[in-house]
């Protein structure tokens, strides 16, 4: 399997192929479109999107290790344990998801560069449309001051981007979006790669294998749907 070479062009309507036949790889393939149907079969399949930097090519991406949060061992520090006690800031779910995806859309600080183009911004508004794609918003005084957004499908929540203006404030949406998910029966958060903003919340790496078994475990055993 090691001897293909990454990535795979695919037509767009082509089934996906196996990310273990690249082992070595983080990006596997390349092409096809980004419907919800798409969509959909590449996150069920351990696949996600981004584009390349003209906005040809979608390239789809399956890490190798993967990160993951479990939301019931998201680590809280004493800090932001006080900041959710006080109140100060109030969180809520699928209320802002437009707003939430142009902010996360943003370039970063000393960049000039973003991955969520226009055309990814449209096919996850149509997500969001159809029930599959959530947003969590961070508020105060009535200002949008931080949040996430990302995809429930295959019994796992597949995080895409968040934000922040404020200390803590994307912090305190994780919180609320794993205690949602806990209360729902959703046991795992995919992350992606590897950043320190989650591994200090206490994501761990899995190997590519192990997280395409968990992928696959959920599909069979989670039916939990998100409401």
């Amino acid at each position: 399997m090691s001897e293909l070479k990454a990535p795979c062009w695919i037509r767009w309507n082509q089934p996906f192929p196996h990310p273990d036949l690249w082992p070595d790889d983080d990006l596997v393939v390349v092409g096809g479109t980004l419907s919800t149907s798409r969509l959909l079969s590449a996150y069920a399949s351990g696949l996600f999107p981004m584009f390349d930097d003209d906005e040809q090519a979608v390239l789809w991406w399956s890490p190798e290790p993967r990160s993951v949060l479990f939301p019931d061992a998201m680590h809280v520090s004493k800090s932001l344990k006080k900041r959710l006690r006080r109140g100060e800031y109030r969180v809520t779910m699928n209320q802002a998801f437009e707003e939430v995806i142009s902010n996360c859309a943003k370039p970063r600080t000393g960049s000039r560069a973003t991955w969520i183009t226009p055309n990814m911004q449209r096919a996850y508004l149509e997500l969001h449309r159809q029930g599959f794609a959530h947003s969590c918003e961070t508020w105060c005084e009535g200002e949008l001051i931080g949040g996430l957004y990302g995809v429930a499908v295959s019994g796992v929540f597949s995080g895409e981007s968040l934000f922040t203006r404020r200390n803590d404030a994307s912090k305190c949406a994780l919180v609320h979006l794993c205690e949602h998910l806990q209360a729902f029966g959703c046991s795992l958060i995919d992350c992606q790669f590897r950043t320190d903003f989650f591994a200090s919340l206490g994501a761990c790496e899995l190997s590519r294998t192990a997280y395409l078994t968990r992928l696959k475990d959920h599909q069979r055993t989670h039916r939990w749907r998100w409401t």
